[in-house]
């Protein structure tokens, strides 16, 4: 067949091809990703953090709004399983013990998927590192937040220090290249730097940076190896100057330490200085014979502790003289060490008092083995009337370094008692926490701490993307506890 009408016939055909094709892919090929969003079934906040995964290993994890972008195209429109991994938030396991939900992703879509919170503390997400709202921003929101420069940070130290909550972070992720900072970046923020504490979290940090805008080196205490420091201090010297000041350590390959010290900031060049060498290793690797390890020495997260007054028959620390004598302690959790608040005494090893810190914590079930902790902080809790810590298990259930613990105490040195689980994190570590006193006012029953969440020292082979190695900050309602906390 010939002519005009054959020709039409076959442009019509060829039409319909295209047009068919067209139908196929026009949903999918550059189409808006399908909006799943995370919530707390029993509040109805976005929970950050949760794993979501495919049948054939494609993992997305929540960002701090509680969304991921899901925009895999050979699942648009195909009945979906996702596995949910929530790190304490958890979705009913089905006949064969599966723990998931089943969607059907469509471009422009969305759906919410509820898990339920097995553990007191609520997750607010995540307040350091890069794309804290990357999968919201895939779907054309948050827009307005901008990145710090930085990709993660290891395990946070702060003081209140002239009027601003002085901030900084050891061994730090750039983008750039596999090696980072590993001299200590810093930021300040205002003592109370967010006026609610509920998720999404935008907390924004004022770094101390190089010529590239990117946060800086500011403890390049001379010696190979990486410089931490710890136990942050803020305190007056004899003429009335506020100091600041913290104790270093120099590391060598693996985590050798082989040189401790205290240092000082410079206010004008805006860095860590060496003040004094308070221990160093040998070229043997013995220590040096006329320097003598400091044990213990000023680390941890220090707080201030008016003792009882002297006239009580069982204070065997105080003065002779009847009053009362405030210390600073130091402790990573529990005091250790003790000194007069002070920059003189906290400078001088000679005045330094060694404490017994309290080993174990019994917990509230009468049968169940104390709990040893790994690292963790102390604050004085006015709406408890006691003191309080949260600290890492050190051989967790979920994870070695995992799960968290809250107790307390009627004095800083214990007897901590009453201990209650309350952040776990399945296989993978959450260590070195730091308590929040200062986000609050002094009679909220809301306690804020943070800790890194990291795969190293864990079970997990896959580090979470973007979340790896970042801080994570939790909120622990502590009126919502009821006969879970000790009345004694």
């Amino acid at each position: 067949m010939s002519g005009p009408g054959y020709l039409t016939w076959n442009a019509l055909a060829v039409l319909a091809v295209v047009a068919y094709a067209l139908a196929q892919t026009s949903p999918i090929d550059g189409a808006e990703p399908f909006r799943i969003r995370v919530v707390d079934d029993s509040n109805g906040w976005p929970v950050p953090l949760v794993e979501l995964r495919t049948t054939h290993h494609v993992r997305f994890v929540t960002d701090n709004t509680g969304v991921v972008a899901f925009d895999l195209p050979e699942l648009m429109g195909v009945e979906t399983w996702l596995h949910v991994e929530g790190h304490g938030y958890r979705v009913p396991a089905d006949g064969f013990g599966y723990r998931g939900v089943r969607i059907t992703p469509r471009p422009g879509e969305s759906q919410e998927i509820k898990v339920h919170r097995e553990l007191p503390a609520k997750r607010l997400g995540r307040i350091t590192g890069g794309g804290l709202f990357a999968e919201s921003q895939k779907l054309g929101s948050d827009l307005n937040w901008q990145e710090q420069g930085i990709l993660g940070c290891d395990s946070v130290q702060n003081v209140l220090h002239n009027g601003k909550l002085f901030w900084a972070w050891g061994d730090t992720v750039l983008a750039r290249y596999p090696l980072g900072r590993f001299h200590m970046i810093a930021a300040t923020t205002a003592p109370r730097p967010l006026q609610r504490w509920e998720p999404p979290i935008r907390l924004r940090y004022d770094y101390f940076t190089d010529e590239a805008q990117l946060p800086r080196n500011t403890a390049e205490i001379a010696g190979p190896g990486p410089t931490w420091l710890t136990g942050f201090v803020s305190l007056p010297d004899q003429e009335g100057r506020q100091r600041l000041g913290a104790t270093y350590s120099k590391i060598k390959p693996p985590l050798s330490e082989y040189e401790r010290g205290l240092c000082v900031w410079n206010e004008e060049t805006r860095n860590f200085e060496r003040l004094k060498v308070l221990w160093r290793q040998s070229d043997d690797g013995r220590s040096g014979a006329d320097r003598n390890r400091p044990s213990p020495a000023p680390l941890g997260h220090p707080v201030m502790w008016t003792e009882p007054s002297a006239d009580k028959a069982t204070d065997q620390t105080a003065d002779k003289a009847p009053g009362q004598r405030t210390w600073l302690l130091f402790g990573d959790p529990f005091p250790a060490l003790r000194c007069r608040p002070m920059f003189e005494a906290w400078s001088d090893p000679g005045s330094w008092e060694a404490l017994t810190p309290q080993r174990a914590v019994p917990t509230r079930k009468p049968q169940a083995e104390p709990v040893t902790p790994h690292r963790g902080a102390i604050a004085w809790n006015r709406y408890r009337g006691r003191w309080v810590t949260v600290f890492t298990q050190l051989r967790g259930d979920s994870s070695t370094l995992g799960e968290l613990w809250y107790a307390e105490a009627d004095a800083p040195t214990g007897p901590w008692r009453g201990a209650v689980k309350v952040v776990t994190h399945n296989r993978y570590t959450f260590y070195n926490p730091q308590l929040h006193p200062e986000f609050t006012a002094p009679d909220s029953p809301q306690l804020l701490f943070e800790a890194t969440y990291t795969h190293t020292f864990s079970k997990s082979a896959e580090p979470t993307p973007r979340h790896d190695y970042n801080q994570v900050l939790y909120r622990l309602d502590l009126d919502e506890l009821g006969d879970v906390l000790p009345n004694e």
